[in-house]
């Protein structure tokens, strides 16, 4: 039976929760196919490529991952005020809004809304957490 190494073609089905039990994510949602990708390319965080290696078709783990391995630890200097003149009309708190910086496009979380000023987060959502995903292996190339 073939392994996953680094350079596989692999489709997996998976869930991602949080250590609260709350599912952020998860290919077995009606509508949804496994994801596919080629591991040692970049496309997946290093923690979910890495939890993939040895694993085999019809195999199921359930991994851990934490924040370094995933989408880093949360960066104080991504938390910053805008002017409330900034952001739509009618925002709250926990809000994502889609922002832009030097890179392009970036989603950000309001934060806390003061009298004429916002608190925006541009900390990746799930930064700063310990991920953990159920994974199942559907294909190995």
């Amino acid at each position: 039976m073939t392994q996953i190494t680094n350079g596989s073609s692999v489709s997996v089905n998976y869930t991602g929760r949080l250590e609260d039990g709350t599912i952020f994510d998860t290919s077995l949602q009606e509508g949804r196919t496994p994801l596919t990708a080629t591991l040692g390319q970049g496309q997946l965080i290093p923690g979910f490529e890495n939890g993939l290696i040895g694993m085999a078709v019809g195999e199921k783990r359930t991994i851990q991952i934490e924040p370094k391995d995933a989408y880093g630890e949360l960066n104080p200097q991504m938390v910053t005020e805008v002017g409330l003149n900034q952001v739509p009309e009618g925002v709250k708190e926990g809000d994502m809004l889609q922002g832009q910086n030097e890179y392009g496009p970036v989603q950000v979380t309001v934060k806390e809304i003061k009298e004429s000023s916002v608190i925006i987060d541009m900390n990746h959502p799930l930064a700063g957490k310990k991920l953990i995903f159920d994974l199942e292996v559907v294909s190995v190339d």
